[in-house]
């Protein structure tokens, strides 16, 4: 495993690290809370230090089982768990047994405080190593209350560093956000991967220009980069790629997929997988990469990608 500062001011974490959003148990099918802790337990015996996470997923489960798994090992100093807030899930309707309404993006000072807070007790620390705004659009980053937020737990020591998740299909159009608050971000979260690749335009030199953190998200594109889906895929009820791999979508990635074949039989003795987590660690801007995993297996198959990057080329198409 290979480790690299986050950015210039950034801690020191693993290059490839664990997404813990598919362990909340919600969005992702079926999740068994004994398989997804083992799957944690993995990760960290293999070297990851950097785990993501979100209050909004499994509506706190997945906070709660991070802090089980680090209960367990004292808190190792040398990991960073980074959350995020802004998806307020917190307000009941008369249609939810569990308290739980419909999630709406809540971007106050006031309640990403709260949030926060929430997210300090579930973790069970004293200071969230980072927060990160979780996907905002535009319209809510141009008002002061969201940097506001940050600033103010910063300065009260609940957050040791501020972040920002772009939002998806947005990264050239919110590139203009660390120009505007470049002091203040710690880190970005992006979008990125072999399919899609709209941050090397503008957001990747921004961040390399301000010295600021990349975190890699949907580096597998929901899985679809492992090799183990096909046209003819389908998902659950209650899993978010019935709508993000839908048919139609499905048939357009695998379509450029397809150009990709020279690229993947370059690098044939490792998995489609972690050729693609390498391909994200070699561009300059990306520290590192946050696949899920589910289970140990998986956890093991990626970081190997550590290792491999930074690959001798990377393919250029339109």
């Amino acid at each position: 495993m290979k480790y690299v500062q986050l950015g210039k001011r950034g801690p020191r974490i693993s290059t490839v690290g664990f997404g813990a959003w598919a362990i909340g148990g919600r969005d992702w099918g079926p999740t068994d809370d004994d398989v997804s802790k083992a799957a944690l337990r993995a990760a960290l015996d293999k070297g990851v230090t950097f785990i993501d996470t979100a209050d909004v997923y499994g509506f706190g489960h997945s906070e709660e089982l991070i802090a089980a798994v680090l209960e367990e090992r004292g808190y190792p100093e040398e990991i960073v768990v980074a959350t995020k807030a802004g998806n307020d899930f917190y307000y009941a309707t008369e249609d939810d047994d569990q308290g739980y309404g419909p999630i709406r993006q809540t971007y106050t000072k006031a309640y990403l405080i709260e949030a926060a807070e929430k997210s300090l007790q579930r973790l069970g620390v004293d200071a969230l190593d980072i927060l990160q705004l979780h996907s905002p659009n535009v319209e809510k980053l141009t008002r002061d209350e969201p940097w506001e937020a940050l600033e103010t737990l910063k300065r009260d020591g609940k957050i040791k560093y501020a972040g920002l998740s772009i939002q998806s299909f947005k990264e050239t159009e919110q590139a203009f956000l660390l120009d505007d608050h470049h002091d203040l971000l710690d880190c970005i979260q992006v979008r990125y991967n072999l399919l899609e690749r709209q941050a090397e335009e503008v957001l990747f030199p921004k961040a390399l220009e301000y010295g600021i953190g990349v975190i890699v998200r949907i580096p597998l594109l929901f899985g679809l980069l492992t090799g183990k889906f096909n046209r003819k895929s389908r998902f659950e009820e209650g899993d978010h790629r019935r709508f993000n791999l839908s048919p139609e979508k499905l048939d357009n990635y695998l379509t450029t997929l397809d150009t990709l074949e020279p690229f993947f039989n370059e690098y044939s003795t490792f998995s489609r997988a972690q050729v693609s987590l390498a391909f994200c660690l070699s561009h300059p801007a990306c520290h590192t990469v946050i696949p899920g995993g589910k289970n140990p297996e998986q956890v093991g198959e990626n970081i190997i990608a550590s290792d491999l990057a930074p690959l001798d080329h990377v393919p250029v198409y339109e």
